[in-house]
C-alpha cells in the first residue's frame, strides 16, 4: 500500500512539475581581482552561461566588461542595492536614478538587495515599487533578494511584504535565513512554500545555523545542508518551469573571505571560492537531470 502511495505521488509530481527546462547558470565576480577578458574567459570555460556582477563605475572597466561578455558569448546579470548610508529620500532617489542605468544594459535579470530593516514598511515598500515600476515599464526583471539588513531579511517579515504586495517577485537567497533563524528552516515548508511561488531566481550559497556560508559545499560534514538547500531550489526551479517558458536563471554566489573562512594570521582561505560555485552550478545539475 505505501508503495502503491510513493508511486502516485510521484507520477502526481511528474504531471505538476516538468521535470526537465532551461537554466542559466551565472558566475559571480564578487571578490574577483581577475581583468574583465580574464575572468569571462574563465567563466566560461567552467561552463557558465553568464556573470553576475555589480556595474563598474568607471567608464573604461564598462567598456572592457561590454568588449569581454561579446567576446566570450556570454550573458549578464546586473546587482543592485539600496544605500542604507543615506537618508530615506535622498536613498530612494539614487536607488531609482541607478535603476533607470541598470536598465540600460538590458541584462537578464537585476537583482536587488532592497531597503533595510532599519526602514518602515512603508519605506522600504517603496523601493520595492519603484523597482516593480520600472521593471513593467522596460520588461526587464528586477528581483528582490531575501536578504539580511533588507526588508527581506527574516521569513516571517518577508511574508508580510508578499501579502502586502501582490507583484513582488524574489530571488531566493536562502543561506540568509539559514543564519538568521538558526537551523535549517525545517518544519517551516508551509510557510517556504508561499515564497518558492513568488521566485524567479536563486542565489545558490549554502548556510547553516550558525553562517551564511559553508567553509567547502563538498565536505561531507555539510551534507545536511547542501540536500536541504537542494531540495529548496529544485521546489523553485520545477515551479518556474511549469509557469513560464524562459530560462531559470541561478547564480553560484559562494563568496571570498571573509564570507569564505579564513585562516588566523595568514588570512589564506580554507577553501577554493571557483571550485565551490562550479560544484554549485554542477550539483544543481545532477540534481535536475540536466546534461
Amino acid at each position: 500500500m505505501k508503495k502503491h502511495l510513493y508511486l502516485v505521488m510521484i507520477l502526481f509530481a511528474t504531471t505538476l512539475y516538468p521535470q526537465k527546462g532551461e537554466i542559466l547558470f551565472f558566475q559571480t565576480n564578487w571578490g574577483n581581482t581577475l581583468s574583465w577578458d580574464a575572468f569571462c574567459e574563465r567563466a566560461k570555460a567552467s561552463g557558465f552561461d553568464g556573470i553576475d556582477v555589480w556595474l563598474p563605475n568607471e567608464a573604461e572597466s564598462q567598456q572592457q566588461l561590454k568588449a569581454a561578455l561579446k567576446k566570450h558569448d556570454l550573458q549578464l546579470n546586473l546587482m543592485h542595492g539600496t544605500d542604507n548610508s543615506l537618508p530615506f529620500e535622498e536613498s530612494l532617489e539614487a536607488y531609482t536614478k541607478k535603476l533607470h542605468v541598470l536598465v540600460s544594459w538590458k541584462p537578464v535579470v537585476i537583482n536587488s538587495q532592497t531597503g533595510s530593516d532599519f526602514f518602515t514598511m512603508e519605506q522600504n515598500t517603496a523601493f520595492i515599487k519603484a523597482a516593480n515600476a520600472i521593471s513593467k515599464e522596460t520588461g526587464i526583471p528586477i528581483y528582490h533578494e531575501t536578504h539580511r539588513g533588507r526588508f527581506s531579511y527574516t521569513l516571517p517579515v518577508t511574508l508580510d511584504y508578499l501579502k502586502k504586495i501582490s507583484d513582488l517577485r524574489l530571488t531566493a537567497d536562502i543561506s540568509h535565513w539559514m543564519v538568521v533563524h538558526e537551523s535549517l528552516l525545517e518544519g517551516r515548508d508551509a510557510m517556504l512554500s508561499e515564497v518558492i511561488a513568488k521566485t524567479d531566481h536563486i542565489h545558490a550559497r549554502v548556510g547553516h545555523a550558525e553562517s551564511p556560508q559553508v567553509n567547502d559545499p563538498k565536505a561531507p560534514e555539510w551534507k545536511r545542508a547542501v540536500d536541504r538547500h537542494l531540495d529548496i531550489w529544485e521546489k523553485v526551479i520545477r515551479k518556474f518551469w511549469a509557469e513560464n517558458d524562459r530560462p531559470m536563471t541561478v547564480t553560484s554566489e559562494f563568496g571570498p573571505p571573509y564570507y569564505m573562512p579564513a585562516l588566523p594570521y595568514t588570512q589564506l582561505p580554507v577553501s577554493d571560492q571557483w571550485e565551490a560555485n562550479v560544484y554549485m552550478m554542477n550539483i544543481i545539475k545532477q540534481r535536475l537531470g540536466i546534461d
